[in-house]
């Protein structure tokens, strides 16, 4: 992938239209899932995803090759995401693992609907449920913690790679990731009849309370259709590294969730955005 990214890179910054259209399609899906795990929402990702790749298409003559090309693009997407979330967050602060737990008791615990009521089968609700509950708790995580684990322990990024994406050290990647785990699978363990069976709660019984509060829209799902693969089938194998035996049952809620196939137009009107001759 780098040689290629480097030689796309070079034509691209001639003006080749179709080096860089296959630039940015090759990182598109990469940056959009990192987004999607770090803003929950379509909307919000789609957006975010959408002022990198203007930021990415705009500035491609600003890359010198002082780094690699993915270190520099992933860096400038993460901290693109990390401000957007940080200003989305400031208008929706509520989000702790303590506010999380509170909501998910209110829910309380119903039964499956009538499969009659609702325009798709049961079982694409069961999961939907699963995986928008899952997801959300990551909301819980402080902005790097969530960043440190989208990459590290969802995609499988080793703790060196991820280091040069943050812009830290190895060794505070591990530390910020183990923080993360330590947070995220107390919780779980605590609350999740998914991880621990003697725990209550039960995707099949918050399907009716998630619906009542607009949690999960059954004529608008996010996770449980319309995708061809799972994060495990795209991730790194090196991520195994870093994961404890202990932690595998926890890792794989999130490494079972759909690799979202981002929108198409969002790569034609980054491309739209800008002129592609190259600068005097």
């Amino acid at each position: 992938m780098e040689d290629a990214d480097r030689e796309l890179v070079a034509r691209a910054q001639t003006g080749d239209r179709q080096s860089l259209e296959e630039l940015v399609i090759r990182h598109q899906p990469w940056i959009y899932n990192i987004a999607v795990r770090m803003l929950y929402s379509a909307e919000n990702a789609e957006d975010a995803t959408q002022e990198i790749l203007m930021r990415v298409v705009r500035g491609i003559h600003t890359f010198h090759g002082e780094s690699k090309f993915r270190t520099w693009l992933y860096r400038l997407a993460t901290n693109h995401i990390l401000s957007f979330k940080k200003k989305w967050a400031a208008a929706d602060p509520c989000y702790s693992f303590e506010w999380f737990a509170g909501d998910l008791d209110a829910v309380g615990l119903s039964e499956i609907p009538d499969p009659r009521t609702v325009p798709v089968p049961v079982e694409i609700l069961i999961e939907e449920a699963k995986m928008s509950c899952t997801a959300a708790m990551l909301l819980c995580l402080d902005g790097r913690q969530r960043l440190v684990y989208t990459l590290g322990e969802i995609f499988g990024v080793s703790d060196s790679v991820g280091a040069e994406v943050v812009g830290i050290t190895p060794a505070n990647f591990r530390q910020i990731l183990a923080r993360a785990r330590r947070d995220l699978y107390t919780f779980l363990d605590g609350k999740c009849g998914l991880v621990k069976e003697s725990n209550p709660c039960r995707c099949p019984k918050k399907i009716r309370g998630f619906m009542e509060r607009g949690y999960l829209k059954p004529d608008k799902l996010q996770f449980a259709t319309g995708h061809l693969r799972k994060v495990r089938e795209v991730a790194s194998s090196r991520g195994g590294e870093l994961i404890e035996a202990s932690d595998r049952l926890y890792a794989a809620l999130y490494q079972d969730q759909p690799f979202v196939e981002p929108p198409r137009e969002l790569v034609r009107r980054a491309l739209a955005s800008v002129s592609l001759d190259p600068p005097n």
